[in-house]
């Protein structure tokens, strides 16, 4: 079915099974799998100069998660790559010049079979695709680009492969919500949780993948019990483009103190340095010249200086006077998304 319904002036309209309705209107049914299950199989993206960033390749790990969930999804990556349009051509009228598209597509399994027929709504597949501005996410996050993050291990262990795939992108993350909490009570600056898996091994951010650099070489551990992330997949094509070697390898938490650098990658933020570990200073404590290296030839790349895109929205924010909120603070009414 072809998305004919245009944007408003005044909202922004998602695309919600073959139509595109009103944001505050696209709605779940209270008996929906993904409320019952967090049975939802998801992608994020965002976009530089309005141009949506590896498009095709989230669409395709979506269909693969699908797929592996076992969702009856009667979709191709091609009309799901024209649906995501639709909805970007349909909001861009009601974005700031200078917003970038966030898109959010989630797919859900639909109504769970013992309320299929007996409540009101449909059955079947739900797929919803919506389209914010990415500084919503990262405009409360600008400054770590320059101060850099304390990567802080946390109680909470990443689920393994062999208990819950986490490289099939979903919705069952309370273990996520679980070590940011946890993390967001640490007494240091810029905390993030950084997962260890239960053999005692690194494993990702909760919402981001993990890397180092020692002795020049980019080093990221084996994409065994993690999500494996576009946004790592691509910085691996940048160190091949500046030349830094790359190695894959069962890291521990001695090689994080140990390390010369060290970063978080992930779609919203792209990279942003990690100059802590538990407190401790990585390295010498400050942004790397092999992260500068790298982020620099990221925003070559795509046309954007991404660390002063952020920063002028973090300034805009603060000249507005608006909060906002960070993915990673909680209080009775922060407990954001890291995604």
């Amino acid at each position: 079915m072809t998305a004919k319904q245009p944007a408003t002036k005044k909202e922004r309209v998602v695309y919600f099974n073959g139509k595109l309705v009103p944001e505050s209107e696209a709605r779940l049914s209270i008996y929906d799998s993904a409320l019952m299950f967090g049975d939802v199989a998801f992608e994020m993206t965002r976009s530089f100069n309005k141009k949506q960033f590896k498009l095709r390749e989230h669409l395709e790990r979506l269909m693969t998660s699908v797929k592996w969930l076992h969702i009856p999804l009667n979709a191709t990556v091609d009309k799901l790559e024209k649906h995501c349009r639709e909805v970007i051509e349909a909001n861009d009228p009601l974005f700031e010049s200078d917003d970038e598209h966030r898109l959010m597509i989630d797919v859900t399994r639909g109504l769970l079979g013992i309320y299929a027929n007996r409540v009101a709504g449909d059955t079947g597949t739900n797929l919803i695709i919506a389209d914010f501005p990415l500084r919503w996410t990262v405009e409360g996050s600008a400054h770590l680009y320059t101060e850099g993050i304390d990567a802080v291990i946390p109680s909470q262990r990443m689920i393994p492969a062999s208990l819950l795939e986490p490289k099939v992108k979903n919705r069952n993350r309370i273990h996520y919500l679980m070590a940011n909490i946890e993390v967001s009570q640490y007494k240091g600056k810029n905390a993030w949780a950084l997962l260890l898996d239960p053999d005692g091994f690194i494993s990702e951010g909760s919402g981001s993948n993990f890397m180092l650099i020692k002795n020049g070489t980019l080093v990221s551990p084996e994409p065994r019990n993690m999500l494996r992330g576009i946004s790592r997949d691509y910085i691996i094509q940048l160190a091949g483009q500046v030349g830094i070697p790359f190695q894959e390898k069962n890291l521990e938490p001695y090689d994080v103190m140990t390390a010369d650098e060290a970063f978080f990658c992930c779609t919203p933020f792209c990279m942003v340095p990690a100059v802590k570990f538990n407190g401790n200073d990585i390295g010498k404590g400050k942004v790397g010249p092999v992260y500068q290296r790298l982020i620099k030839q990221w925003s070559k790349n795509v046309g954007v200086d991404i660390i002063g895109q952020a920063c002028k929205w973090a300034k805009a924010r603060h000249d507005d006077g608006t909060k906002g909120a960070t993915p990673y603070s909680f209080s009775n009414a922060d407990t954001g998304d890291g995604d």
